[in-house]
């Protein structure tokens, strides 16, 4: 596994030798626009509207949009004064309760992994978060942008999560269709919890579910690779019941 940030995680006077690596793989197909005939990849030119051609990249320029088709220009020099200076350091700011953090804070998770094998202030530090169930909230810079980050024990390690700023959340209250609640019995409230007791399980397993677009896609395309004949096959979709039948789709979801 390659390391993609080398640092440290700096917790009170104590330094803590790391590497950064991906948590995630995403296994979904890349595709690729080409054209029909010739199955070469179609490409996108940068295209002005304003004179309908193709611009030099020399003649590019970065701007932000003040409002509607009005934009500022900010040039090279003024972009990398404001710019967040390297960081080779997670500095930890804080530390707070393992479920303080609601999930739709959690953006990016990265495996952390000691510099050097059997680092003891590694491990240490692991430990420590373990047994007293905290996570520490820590700040860096990562490819000239500013994180905030959660670290935390994670099974044999340290994970660290990048957290998305308060500010970058939107406001569930400006859903229009939160404004005004249904009335439920609790006839239905309570057939509906006991429909949740019989599908509910002792222990979470992920394992057991598959992306199932991503597994016929990858079928089909070793078949299609080697010249087979490809056959489709339609899958009858549930049948839902309307809401005004909910009890009774209730009371069949039970059976």
């Amino acid at each position: 596994m390659k390391s993609i940030w080398k640092g440290s995680i700096a917790f009170g006077l104590v330094n803590i030798p790391i590497k950064l690596y991906s948590a995630i793989e995403q296994k979904a197909f890349k595709m690729r626009l080409l054209h029909k005939d010739k199955l070469s990849p179609i490409r996108y030119k940068k295209w002005c509207d304003e004179c309908t051609e193709e611009v030099a990249q020399e003649d590019i320029v970065k701007g932000v949009e003040v409002s509607k088709g009005e934009y500022v220009v900010l040039d090279d020099e003024e972009l990398k004064a404001i710019r967040p200076e390297k960081s080779s350091r997670i500095e930890v700011i804080e530390f707070i309760g393992s479920n303080q953090i609601e999930p739709i804070y959690f953006d990016s998770h990265y495996f952390a992994g000691p510099e050097k094998p059997k680092d003891k202030t590694y491990f240490l530090f692991k430990e420590a978060l373990s047994q007293t169930a905290k996570i520490a909230i820590g700040k860096f810079v990562m490819r000239e942008k500013e994180y905030l980050c959660a670290i935390e024990s994670y099974k044999n390690g340290i994970l660290v999560t990048t957290l998305n700023y308060g500010y970058e959340i939107r406001d569930i209250n400006e859903l229009e269709d939160l404004k005004e609640r249904p009335k439920i019995s609790n006839a239905e409230l309570d057939l509906a919890k006991e429909l949740i007791r019989k599908i509910e399980v002792d222990e979470f397993d992920v394992s057991k579910f598959k992306d199932t677009f991503q597994q016929e896609m990858q079928k089909i395309v070793k078949k299609k690779a080697k010249g087979e004949t490809i056959t489709i096959e339609k899958t009858e979709s549930v049948k839902r019941t309307k809401e005004e039948n909910l009890i009774e789709a209730l009371k069949a979801s039970l059976k």
